[in-house]
């Protein structure tokens, strides 16, 4: 169907904004427009034992869900009273939601501020687990909701106040503070601060731990930079309950403002955080300050425990464990290259696991260049950089055999910066005309769909705009260390003046589309291939797919 045609299709017969773009997608067939939809729903819950299932039928049609618990105006209050409920929602239907899913549960609605407290950003769909068309209607105006509401269950609702726990303190204070690194927002956030929000009269004050602060974190390399952790707690803040003042800071030690601010009333801190709020009592005490009143609540036991080192708990450990051999952002577009073969470039640290990881990939089915190899074949008499190089070292470098001698050559690079960029600017052009001669080849025989480029210099050379993605691997410098010690036979001085050598782990990591980290298990590592593997190949044949649609929009056109 031409795309006029479409347009007529649509419009003729009355479509709402929400139907044209679901039809326009499915006609389309456009896989990468529906996988990167993104969409918010309002669901009005009336009846808690039937949550579950409205959430399945929910995420079908949006990736993020509000919950509105539907509880009359007068009897909202106490807030803290509803603290139990929305944890106990949060942590059973978690292990139910797709990954796709994200479900927050609004307070602002329960604290007296009926509809113009349910949220405050735009919402595509209002879903209902009870018959409530005033209700309905009324949310639809104000929200200027597109299309009508969508029933879900027509039974009769039930008394959310039945699941108030009014033995829990009530106490509401004017300013509460609480403090993490809150990296990838998950469950164990949402209840750590929904409990700060729902205790909190007026001002609540978040301090975020710097990238700095949170080095000794497993993965720390995947940390979000803390300007993106903020902007994360203040979506979900404001989207929860927007009638606070929130304070969302940097912080650069344990205690932040906790030292600083006299006006703080409350900390909510976890199981694991308890002491760290008894000391900053003591601290302020210290400081004439009257102490804080304590909130702990408990952790949340996870239930994802893989082949990698996962914790018990729900954690940002997890979470970012659990995005090796994932994609953490999309590749960018390289017009500069053929579709096919699809280029992975491989990169890492010394002793990170490269050699290791091209193997795996390799039993994959990809065609794997070695850049180092490749570098040896280029330095042998006859060739272009041989002969070059010659030109500007001198003919010191050539050993008896007439090969160069890597080691003389590498005296008299490596201990002056301005020879060792000498021999990069005339090495790297000639190393990647070679592997683009080789990659040319492959094409032309149509040998296979990926090719993998592993070269340690890859980001330093600027080829990774010669890659449609790129791929490292990552190893803590402790275990990197380990690693060259007993594989070069260097001292721990020598093999930790090697790694500070190199770009960092952080770089590699923020220029990288998907990483992987061979520190653990075997079975772990090949885990994360299979998973990275996976998303290519879906990749790729989503790829077909949209240039074949392209070609049939084309050819319709022109009938």
């Amino acid at each position: 169907m031409s795309s006029s045609a479409l347009k007529f299709f649509m419009h003729s017969f009355f479509f709402s904004k929400w139907d044209r773009f679901l039809i326009s997608g499915f006609l389309a067939g456009n896989y990468i427009i529906f996988t990167q939809m993104t969409s918010t729903g309002l669901l009005i819950v009336s009846n808690i034992k039937q949550i579950a299932k409205s959430l399945s039928v929910v995420e079908k049609y949006v990736n993020k869900i509000y919950i509105h618990l539907n509880v009359p105006v007068e009897k909202c209050q106490p807030l803290p009273t509803w603290s139990h409920l929305i944890s106990q929602l949060y942590v059973d239907n978690n292990q139910l939601l797709s990954k796709s899913l994200c479900m927050n549960i609004l307070v602002g609605s329960l604290r007296e501020q009926g509809i113009k407290g349910l949220i405050k950003r735009p919402v595509d769909m209002l879903f209902s687990d009870g018959h409530y068309p005033e209700l309905c209607e009324v949310i639809i105006q104000h929200f200027d909701i597109p299309g009508k509401p969508i029933y879900l269950d027509k039974a009769q609702s039930t008394d959310l106040t039945e699941h108030q726990n009014f033995k829990e303190a009530n106490k509401m204070y004017d300013t509460v503070v609480v403090g993490g690194t809150f990296d990838r927002i998950h469950v164990g956030h949402k209840i750590f601060l929904t409990q700060a929000v729902i205790r909190c009269c007026r001002r609540l004050v978040v301090g975020v731990t710097t990238n700095q602060m949170s080095k000794h974190k497993t993965l720390s390399e995947l940390i979000l930079p803390v300007e993106s952790r903020i902007d994360d707690i203040r979506e979900f803040l404001t989207g929860i309950d927007a009638s606070l003042e929130y304070e969302i800071v940097p912080i650069y030690d344990p205690f932040g403002p906790t030292l600083s601010d006299p006006n703080l009333d409350m900390i909510v801190v976890s199981a694991e955080t308890e002491k760290g709020g008894h000391k900053i009592n003591e601290l302020r005490m210290k400081n004439n300050m009257r102490p804080l009143e304590i909130y702990c609540i408990e952790l949340v036991n996870s239930t994802n425990i893989g082949l990698g080192p996962m914790e018990k708990k729900v954690s940002s450990s997890n979470t970012r464990i659990d995005l090796l051999g994932s994609r953490i952002k999309r590749p960018e577009p390289r017009p500069n290259l053929f579709d096919e073969p699809y280029i992975i470039g491989l990169t890492g640290g010394i002793a990170s696991g490269k050699s290791i990881m091209c193997r795996r990939l390799l039993n994959k089915g990809a065609q794997v260049f070695d850049c180092d190899k490749i570098a040896h074949e280029i330095y042998e008499p006859g060739q272009s950089c041989y002969h070059k190089l010659i030109k500007h070292f001198g003919r010191t470098i050539i050993g008896s055999d007439e090969r160069i001698d890597r080691k003389t050559l590498g005296q008299i690079v490596f201990n002056n910066p301005k020879q060792l960029e000498i021999l990069n600017e005339i090495v790297w052009p000639e190393l990647l005309t070679e592997v683009k001669k080789r990659i040319h080849d492959v094409r032309d025989k149509h040998q296979c769909e990926v090719v993998v480029i592993e070269a340690a210099i890859l980001l330093n050379a600027g080829w990774d705009k010669e890659c449609h993605e790129v791929w490292s691997t990552i190893v803590t410098a402790d275990v990197a260390i380990q690693r060259i010690k007993k594989r070069n036979g260097l001292s721990e001085e020598e093999a930790r003046k090697r790694i500070d050598s190199q770009m960092g782990n952080s770089e590699v990591v923020s220029r990288s589309h998907i990483v992987f980290s061979s520190q653990w298990s075997d079975e772990f590592t090949q885990q994360q291939v299979d998973k990275a593997w996976s998303i290519l190949m879906q990749d790729i044949e989503n790829r077909k797919l949209n240039k074949s649609n392209k070609n049939d929009s084309t050819n319709n056109t022109r009938l």
